[in-house]
């Protein structure tokens, strides 16, 4: 029995807003829905999962999924929740990220299917590249006011707010644009309706009617949005300290991707199981019940963080990134630091004394007591040899003896090698080229 894509959206916490009469559309029929995504980059963040979740339970539920990269609104730049007006992009440039996006959303969704429910992407510039502003003023501008554009609430905000430069005319007009795309999905794609965060319920019902007065109010379409994703302290979901969490493993390594899951909070890990996850209620339910009976195990934050990296990344990436993670919590050996890359390798030890040395000195022999001290990583030679002689010092996670002398074998694949005092104390020795 196919579910009911509004309780599946509802159960989850996923419905912020919809038109009257969405729900009783999608029970009607098969419906085309789409959503827009920005293609400013050649990566998706975590921010945009909550959408693209949409449209995988949207599929999953019978519907068909529409995944619109703004290629020409990305020329432009939208004021909903923004205080600045974005950087203008290049065609070649759109290209590129569109073909990296569709990769990425291809794990969520299934594009080869040969049931009417296919997923689709689609750029807007395709069809805005040679529509001129003779004809947009015409064909599109002429259907919805001025005041009805005035009063968003994603306009009032940028006029009314902190912004020196206020609002342009070219994000001003970024509500016709998408309306437009709504319109010209709906016309050639059969797509009744549009989904999206609920910063966009003023631009999706820009859509709806001017599809109403351009076609006739005998036409109808509809909208229907999730919340926006916060964290339960309130802040914003996604954001790091070091900035996005991205789907694009050279961004963002796997290993670094699933400790964020990892490592939130036990009321955000209830929350984000749901939306972020496609497990049924009956397994969240009983995951939640076990959480609570023993929150220390973080059955919740372990389930979670499996479940993202696989969908995201793949099974081969989680196992990887577990085994990383056991490298500092857990027993490891030289073999397992062999298999780190370089950027997971510091993502593990992120925070740890750096110090460069000489490749040329460590193929040679370098005794360790001398090197230590010449880069500083101890006060002094004697502290080295004290640690030495209580067997507390490792390299590469094997334990060492006075008298160790570090060699080219000792360089690790990602041109490191480690050195350890006690059970929580590392170094790293950057071997230069």
């Amino acid at each position: 029995m196919i579910k009911n894509f509004v309780e599946e959206l509802r159960w989850r916490g996923m419905l912020a807003q919809m038109m009257p009469g969405t729900e009783e559309l999608l029970q009607k029929e098969m419906v085309t829905a789409y959503l827009g995504t920005d293609p400013t980059a050649d990566s998706l963040h975590i921010g945009h999962l909550c959408g693209i979740m949409m449209l995988r339970h949207l599929q999953r539920c019978g519907h068909k999924p529409i995944i619109l990269v703004g290629g020409a609104t990305g020329m432009i730049g939208d004021p909903s929740g923004k205080s600045q007006e974005r950087n203008l992009l290049n065609e070649e440039t759109l290209r590129h990220n569109q073909e990296c996006i569709k990769n990425q959303v291809a794990k969520f969704l299934d594009f080869e299917s040969k049931e009417p429910n296919a997923a689709e992407m689609v750029n807007n510039y395709d069809w805005m590249k040679d529509f001129t502003f003779l004809d947009f003023a015409r064909e599109v501008g002429k259907h919805i006011t001025v005041n009805y554009m005035m009063a968003k609430d994603s306009v009032q905000q940028r006029l009314n707010g902190t912004a020196r430069d206020g609002l342009s005319f070219t994000e001003f007009t970024y509500q016709l644009l998408q309306g437009y795309d709504f319109l010209y999905l709906y016309q050639h794609k059969h797509c009744k309706l549009q989904l999206g965060g609920n910063d966009q319920w003023g631009n999706i019902t820009t859509g709806t009617e001017l599809i109403r007065r351009t076609l006739g109010f005998e036409n109808e379409a509809f909208a229907l949005t999730c919340p926006l994703i916060t964290k339960a302290d309130g802040k914003k979901f996604g954001k790091t300290e070091s900035g996005n969490i991205w789907l694009d493993p050279k961004r963002t390594s796997p290993y670094k991707f699933y400790q964020f899951w990892l490592n939130v909070s036990d009321d955000d890990a209830e929350k984000y199981i749901k939306i972020f996850t496609s497990l049924e209620k009956e397994v969240i339910d009983g995951l939640i019940e076990e959480h609570r009976k023993d929150p220390g195990m973080r059955v919740l934050q372990k389930r979670l963080a499996q479940e993202v990296t696989v969908l995201v990344h793949s099974q081969e990436a989680l196992d990887a990134a577990i085994e990383a993670s056991n490298i500092l919590f857990g027993k490891s050996t030289k073999e397992g630091l062999e298999k780190l890359d370089e950027q997971t390798f510091m993502d593990v030890f992120d925070g740890v004394p750096q110090y460069n040395v000489s490749r040329a000195a460590i193929e040679a022999g370098a005794p360790l007591v001398d090197l230590a001290a010449e880069v500083g990583m101890f006060a002094s030679k004697g502290e080295i040899r004290r640690e030495l002689k209580q067997n507390s010092i490792s390299v590469n996670k094997q334990k060492v003896a006075e008298g160790c002398t570090l060699t080219a074998a000792d360089i690790l694949a990602c041109g490191r090698i480690l050195v350890q005092k006690g059970k929580k104390n590392y170094y790293i020795l950057n071997v230069e080229k």
